[in-house]
C-alpha cells in the first residue's frame, strides 16, 4: 500500500531477533514506502543520521507528550510540521515499553525532534499479547492512526484505511489456531481472552508501565 509519509521503524535488538512475527515487521512488509534500522544508539546510526541530515526532509518522532502535536486533534495545525516541498519521514519506536523508553534516552538527536502523537480512535486490537494499560497501541495500530489522522489533514492519501487492521486480525487469527491444534508444540493451551476482560497489571510492573506511559512511550 503506498503511502505519501515515510515510516522509518527503529527496531530494538531484542524485537529484531525474537519477534519475527511482530506488528513491526507485518508493518513494513504492508508498507513499500518503511524500513526497518536495527539499534540501540541511534546517533551512531549512519543511516539514521543520514535522513536527519538531509534538508529535503522533514523528520518527526512519534512518541506522545506535552510538547507532542496531537494530530487527532481538530486544532492541530500540521502544516506548520511540514515545510513546503519536504517529504515527511515519522520515526516508530518498535520496541517494548521499556526498551523503547531506553532508546530515546540514548539517542539525543531523536529527543531533539519535532513530536506528534495521536489519541486513539479505538481500544488496542491486539488478542495474542496484553497491553500494560488502556490507551497502548501495537506499532501496526499505531501507524494505522496516524495515516489516519494524516489523511484527515489533507497530508496523506489513505485509500485503504482497513488493510492494516485485516492484516493484523488474520495475523492473530492464525495463531490463535496453532494454539488449539494439539499437534502444534510450542503454543499455549489456553484460550486467549478478549482484551478488555483481562485482569490489569498489578504492583511495581504496573506502576512502572503506568510512569513510562506518562512521559510517553509506544506500542510492540
Amino acid at each position: 500500500m503506498h503511502t505519501v509519509t515515510r515510516f522509518i521503524l527503529l527496531m530494538h535488538p531484542k524485537e529484531f531477533r525474537r519477534e519475527k512475527a511482530g506488528t513491526g515487521r507485518l508493518t513494513h512488509l504492508s508498507l513499500p514506502n518503511s524500513e526497518i534500522v536495527q539499534g540501540v544508539e541511534f546517533d551512531r546510526s549512519p543511516r539514521i543520521q543520514a535522513l536527519l541530515n538531509d534538508p529535503s526532509l522533514q523528520v518527526v518522532l512519534l512518541y506522545p507528550g506535552v510538547e507532542a502535536v496531537n494530530l487527532s486533534s481538530e486544532g492541530a495545525d500540521v502544516r506548520t510540521l511540514i515545510p513546503e516541498g519536504r517529504t515527511v519521514v515519522v520515526l516508530v519506536l518498535d520496541a517494548t515499553w521499556s526498551c523503547a523508553r531506553k532508546l530515546l534516552k540514548l539517542s539525543p538527536s531523536l529527543q531533539r525532534l519535532p513530536r506528534i502523537m495521536f489519541t486513539p480512535s479505538a481500544p488496542s486490537r491486539f488478542v495474542i499479547k496484553q497491553q500494560p494499560m488502556l490507551g497502548c497501541l501495537s506499532t501496526l495500530e499505531s501507524v494505522h492512526e496516524v495515516l489516519q489522522a494524516l489523511d484527515a489533514r489533507g497530508v496523506e492519501k489513505y485509500e485503504r484505511p482497513t488493510q492494516l487492521l485485516e492484516l493484523f486480525s488474520t495475523m492473530q487469527q492464525f495463531q490463535i489456531e496453532c494454539a488449539e491444534d494439539p499437534d502444534q508444540g510450542g503454543y499455549r493451551r489456553g484460550p486467549y481472552q478478549a482484551p478488555g476482560e483481562r485482569t490489569p497489571f498489578k504492583g511495581q510492573s504496573a506502576r512502572r508501565r503506568a510512569n513510562f506511559f506518562k512521559v510517553g512511550g509506544t506500542g510492540c
